[in-house]
């Protein structure tokens, strides 16, 4: 049977990823087999050209010494003289076959072959009819050949396992290094502004150190961004605390004026700004670090339909399993009705809170939140689509500023079906289970 298309081969290669062990996709062991496989892969090579080199010379050295001793018998041979001896024989028995042939055929050749059972080099010549040879040992040689492979194995197992280990030395140093740079990171991406990797930025051969100039920079960054961040919070303060006093004695003087339109367009206007002022404060207080919960044990399903009624909006109310929950009852009132008042504000009817035992979901029908918040949360001064309405962005800044300080962290999303969807799971006392008895709806 053929294969698959190209669907059923990225599954086949989806698989084969997961089923990788995991320490196969750690840097380190990465580099520590590269490091590996190319030494020995160098080892090698240099091993068989070495072993061929060695090889060679030292066959052909027997081979010389062969030939020489062949031409002094030929020589003594076509004078008469008698050459047998020890090592020259006319037409030996041991010859080999093929060496044989070939002096017949009145050629010269050279050949390893046996004698009395061990290793020797024949050479032989025609001589008036017969086959001259004569023998060299090489049972010698071939041990020399054995000893030296067996050196040369040795050696490049030996300089392929030193070149393993200071690459695995060197890939877990350079390993640890991205791997505390990332860390930090991750820290960075959490808030946690104050971190750094602690890599000194100067140094001997700083300039070739990839890994130092990514903690470098990391660090550099961080401190920019704090800095910025820093001088945004303090300009939030600061304007916000310039606005308060003057505004509130716009609010007073609005009071006097005549009723009628333009006095309730005045006031309206300066309840608007006072609301806005009042929240960059509290921003600024979340900012920085002075918010201090008071937690308390409540009853969810009661906290929450008062703050929902609180708003004065309608919205509907459901208790599908109540709990009861550590949290700060006048924060948690914060949050929801924040949260309610936006989407009424950017959302549209019906909007819900469902109580789901220590998880509270409000969600809305209207055009959901903006990619940009689902993906980042919320941004102050950023609605991030016009879609839903005109907006400063606090109010979800401040959802999740409290939120925090509660130990929540808001989930924004979309329901598939349409409109924005927020949760919130609150902490539950150690000694309490997560649901109470079962509500029934209410509707505020």
């Amino acid at each position: 049977m053929t294969g698959g298309g190209p669907e059923e081969a990225g599954t086949r290669a989806r698989w084969a990823e997961r089923l990788r062990p995991a320490w196969t996709h750690s840097l380190r062991w990465k580099i520590a087999l590269t490091v590996t496989a190319v030494s020995c892969a160098v080892a090698a090579i240099l091993g068989v050209l070495v072993h061929n080199a060695l090889t060679r010379q030292r066959v052909e050295e027997v081979r010389k010494e062969a030939r020489q001793g062949l031409d002094a018998a030929l020589k003594d041979f076509s004078y008469g003289t008698d050459t047998t001896g020890r090592d020259v024989q006319l037409d030996p028995p041991q010859l080999p076959e093929p060496l044989r042939k070939l002096a017949e055929r009145g050629d010269r050749g050279v050949m390893v072959g046996e004698l009395r059972g061990g290793a020797v080099m024949w050479a032989a010549a025609p001589a008036g009819g017969h086959v001259l040879a004569r023998w060299v040992p090489y049972e010698s040689t071939r041990d020399h050949l054995r000893q030296m492979d067996t050196a040369i194995l040795g050696s490049a197992a030996l300089a392929a396992g030193s070149v393993t280990l200071a690459g695995t030395y060197f890939a877990t140093r350079i390993s640890r290094r991205l791997g505390h740079t990332a860390a930090v990171a991750r820290r960075i991406t959490e808030g946690d502004l104050d971190v750094r990797t602690g890599i000194p930025a100067g140094g001997k051969g700083a300039e070739h150190d990839a890994v130092k100039a990514v903690a470098v920079a990391l660090d550099s960054m961080a401190e920019s961004l704090q800095q910025r961040l820093e001088a945004e919070k303090r300009f939030t303060a600061d304007v916000a605390h310039e606005l308060r006093t003057p505004l509130t004695g716009m609010l007073a003087a609005a009071g006097l004026l005549p009723d009628g339109r333009p006095k309730e367009m005045i006031n309206d206007r300066l309840r608007a700004l006072h609301t806005l002022t009042e929240d960059l404060l509290e921003i600024s207080r979340l900012d920085a670090g002075a918010e201090k919960a008071e937690f308390a044990e409540h009853e969810l399903g009661e906290l929450v339909g008062r703050a929902v009624r609180a708003t004065g909006l309608e919205c509907e109310v459901r208790v599908v399993r109540d709990a009861r929950v550590r949290t700060d009852r006048r924060r948690l009132d914060r949050v929801i009705a924040n949260l309610v008042v936006n989407a009424h504000r950017h959302g549209a009817p019906p909007v819900t809170v469902t109580v789901d035992g220590p998880v509270v979901v409000v969600r809305d029908h209207g055009p959901g939140y903006p990619p940009d918040l689902v993906a980042r949360g919320p941004q102050r001064f950023r609605t991030g689509d016009p879609g839903r309405g005109k907006g400063h962005g606090l109010g979800l800044t401040i959802v999740a500023g409290q939120a925090r300080v509660l130990g929540i962290a808001p989930h924004f999303a979309n329901a598939p079906d349409g409109g924005a969807l927020t949760t919130l799971r609150l902490p539950v006392p150690d000694d309490a289970g997560s649901g109470g008895g079962v509500g029934g709806d209410e509707v505020s």
